[in-house]
């Protein structure tokens, strides 16, 4: 029994350390769900009462119920949590109870022990009885001390009773939770249910204008084509120039090496450091092996796998980027993606669409947009409906599109939050849009894991 007592106090032990970290973290997970969710439905709010359905209004319903999801799995992650708490709780207060019952027995034990003894351990018989005074001094500490451990089995059965009571509070307390977590669980799931017929209906809008889509989604693909072939001919030219760059460095280098080898040979031609002496001239046989002096060939050099990545500026840059992977800066303040990265696909339809980056709305046309990371700007070019502009960070590339105004020129040197442009409206006039792309040379990455969260 003493063997179990002990693993089931070590598990409460050990479980409660872990069981707090959880806490922790599921609370911080929890907080930053709310944050998103309350910045969705706010976005949600203001373009669900729109005449015309939208792809970005489908969108943001999507990470909305999304997030929902995510929101209503943190909740049971909760309760479970709880339950394993009173699961814990339980074994401990298990623990203790046994342990008050063995206390109490033991201390009943003394008590009936000196309560039939009492005439033989009389105090005064006890010590006058001694054979000597040593004697009788070891008889009244041990008096003393039996005193103490009878009034230290009274204090540590009193404290024992306070901490299962402690714990059953705790007890109750901890199931006024589950109760609360259940009910919020039950409106959340009420909430994604809404959310899903909404989603339905906004689908069957979308559906029945699958043409009109159909249209929309081509001018956006060839406004992405024309954008993408923009990027990559500028990334082109930077590479090419910095491999220009590279090789010229190196061809100066190699000059000037030589140049230097060749003043040190003339050098120690006029001035040799071993003196001439004189001898008479005599005849030799030429021998029949000619002497012969082999010039060390320069070896080939290396072409390197980036030459964006190459110099000690470019290479200092990209490590200092790709260490702020989740933490770079929103290209706008209170902006919410619209349209995800990669493919996109209308369900229940043939509706699709590749998108090269990340489209994100911003409440209304004309907010600030600002560099995501120091680099300098490579291209500020016009597509027709709206002004782009390309900044190179090393090797990595980023595109601010759909621009209505454009305060930077090629060649300038920007630092992270920097302003460069104004956002342009979306495609139905009723806010701000930009769309936001991520190059690692002439490649498209998902910028969203890039961005702080």
């Amino acid at each position: 029994m003493r063997k179990l007592l002990f693993i089931a106090a070590l598990i409460v032990g050990v479980s409660g350390i872990a069981t707090a970290q959880d806490k922790t973290q599921l609370e911080k997970e929890r907080q930053e769900l709310q944050r998103e969710l309350k910045e969705m439905e706010g976005a949600y709010n203001k373009i669900k009462g729109q005449k015309k359905q939208t792809l970005g209004q489908l969108s943001v319903l999507n990470r909305k119920i999304q997030l929902q999801e995510q929101y209503i799995n943190s909740i049971s992650k909760e309760l479970k949590s709880i339950d394993d708490d009173i699961y814990l709780s339980n074994l401990e207060i298990y623990r203790l109870q046994k342990q008050l019952d063995t206390l109490k027995s033991q201390y009943a034990k003394t008590i009936v022990y000196a309560y039939k003894n009492k005439s033989n351990y009389d105090y005064l018989n006890f010590i006058f009885s001694s054979s000597s005074f040593n004697d009788a001094v070891k008889r009244i500490a041990y008096l003393k001390s039996y005193r103490a451990y009878r009034e230290k089995q009274v204090t540590t059965i009193l404290e024992t009773q306070d901490l299962i009571a402690k714990r059953k509070q705790q007890q109750l307390g901890r199931k006024v939770q589950k109760n609360e977590a259940l009910t919020n669980q039950t409106k959340q799931v009420g909430e994604l249910a809404v959310q899903k017929k909404e989603k339905d209906a906004v689908i069957s809008q979308l559906k029945s204008k699958e043409k009109d889509i159909q249209k929309q989604i081509a001018t956006k693909k060839k406004r992405d084509k024309d954008l993408n072939n923009a990027i990559v001919a500028i990334v082109r030219r930077e590479i090419k120039a910095a491999e220009d760059k590279a090789k010229a460095e190196a061809k100066a280098k190699a000059e000037a090496d030589a140049k230097k080898k060749s003043e040190e040979v003339v050098k120690k031609t006029v001035n040799p450091t071993t003196p001439i002496e004189e001898t008479k001239p005599t005849t030799t046989k030429p021998t029949t092996t000619p002497t012969t002096t082999t010039a060390k060939r320069n070896e080939p050099v290396k072409k390197p796998a980036s030459y964006l990545d190459f110099n000690a500026t470019d290479v200092a840059l990209n490590n200092k980027f790709e260490l702020n992977r989740a933490k770079l800066p929103w290209p706008v303040d209170n902006g919410i993606v619209t349209m995800r990265f990669g493919n996109n696909k209308i369900e229940n339809t043939l509706l699709t669409f590749d998108n090269p980056g990340i489209t994100i709305s911003t409440p209304s046309p004309g907010a600030n947009v600002k560099a995501v990371f120091d680099g300098e700007v490579v291209g500020v070019y016009n597509l027709g409906d709206g002004m782009a502009v390309t900044i190179r960070h090393g090797k990595y590339f980023t595109t601010y599109s759909n621009l209505n105004g454009v305060g930077v020129t090629k060649g300038t040197v920007v630092k992270t939050g920097q302003s460069i442009g104004r956002a342009g409206k979306d495609d139905d006039g009723n806010g701000g849009q930009i769309d936001f792309i991520l190059m690692i040379e002439s490649k498209n990455i998902d910028p969203s894991p890039w961005l702080r969260r």
